[in-house]
């Protein structure tokens, strides 16, 4: 690996995870929290806080979002606030200037809006959420901080994320990867050159947990499919790219596209970056052995 590789926490990161959730409305199915939790969530929200968030997209506007988040220094989102009150429109061109040559429209209005869903998205949500969630993801930041100085980069990597790999390009200095709870299983991926951001899911569970917990739920459930079986099978020659395997399938993109979602968010399948780009899938065997072993444990179990 010609890149280090960092793992960090802190209350801020979960705070724009669980804002990222909110807002990624066509994700909503597809995660661990309860079905019920956006309208649970909505049910707290004033119609002002509503309103912006309506009016806020998952954009370029909103991954500079994530750039600033990184970037300050405080640990939580008044922290956050206070910091970018005292930085002007210049101060944030400047800023931002160092990592992208992508800027908001109004980088006045951008920093004014941001401040404003960030205190209302605090006060409103994030303090009424269960402290065991930061509590959980502290434990992990710290568990894989322990874990991290003596151990195989690559696999570290793939084991933290659940299967991501990401290409050592040229500049990349850093691979940052933070803990989230509340968009799992999904991870978030932000490339600035000298850096890459991997909000990844943590796999850490706050309800009282079964013998299998949600993810090893997934994982079975991810095999139990035709189609699904031919990729992985594919996959054992090796590293594929997505057209490749829509070619192998005979199915179209969008249904090879949510095979494939099926697998990678179970953990089966590892995704290969280059940057942003998503390059190719290939086989995780260690996951397929998890899969076994949790389905003979589970019927080994004494009732």
């Amino acid at each position: 690996m010609e890149y280090n590789v960092e793992v960090r926490f802190k209350p801020l990161y979960e705070v724009i995870g669980s804002l990222h959730t909110f807002l990624c409305r066509q994700s909503h199915k597809k995660l661990d929290l309860s079905p019920s939790w956006p309208a649970e969530a909505r049910r707290g929200l004033t119609p002002e806080l509503v309103e912006l968030l309506n009016n806020t997209a998952i954009d370029g506007d909103w991954k500079l979002t994530y750039l600033l988040v990184h970037l300050c220094p405080a640990d939580d989102a008044a922290g956050f606030t206070d910091w970018l009150r005292k930085l002007s429109a210049g101060d944030l061109y400047e800023l931002i200037s160092l990592y992208s040559n992508q800027f908001p429209a109004q980088m006045s209005d951008f920093r004014d809006r941001t401040i404003q869903l960030f205190e209302l998205w605090n006060e409103q949500y994030v303090r009424h959420m269960d402290p065991i969630i930061m509590k959980r993801l502290q434990e992990e930041a710290s568990d894989k901080q322990r874990l991290l100085p003596s151990a195989d980069i690559q696999s570290f990597v793939d084991e933290t994320t659940n299967g991501l790999y990401f290409a050592p390009v040229k500049g990349l200095d850093n691979v940052v990867l933070m803990p989230q709870y509340h968009f799992q299983p999904i991870n978030v991926i932000s490339y600035f050159g000298s850096f890459t951001l991997c909000h990844y899911a943590a796999r850490v569970y706050v309800e009282d947990e079964d013998f299998l917990n949600p993810h090893e739920y997934r994982m079975i459930r991810s095999v139990a499919e035709k189609s699904r079986l031919k990729i992985l099978r594919f996959l054992q020659q090796g590293p594929r790219t997505f057209i490749e395997i829509v070619r192998h399938l005979e199915l179209s993109k969008g249904i090879t596209h949510d095979h494939i979602s099926k697998l990678r968010n179970a953990g089966l399948l590892a995704a290969h970056f280059e940057g942003e780009t998503l390059t190719a899938y290939s086989l995780r065997p260690s996951a397929l052995e998890q899969v076994h072993h949790k389905i003979i444990g589970y019927i080994k179990q004494e009732v």
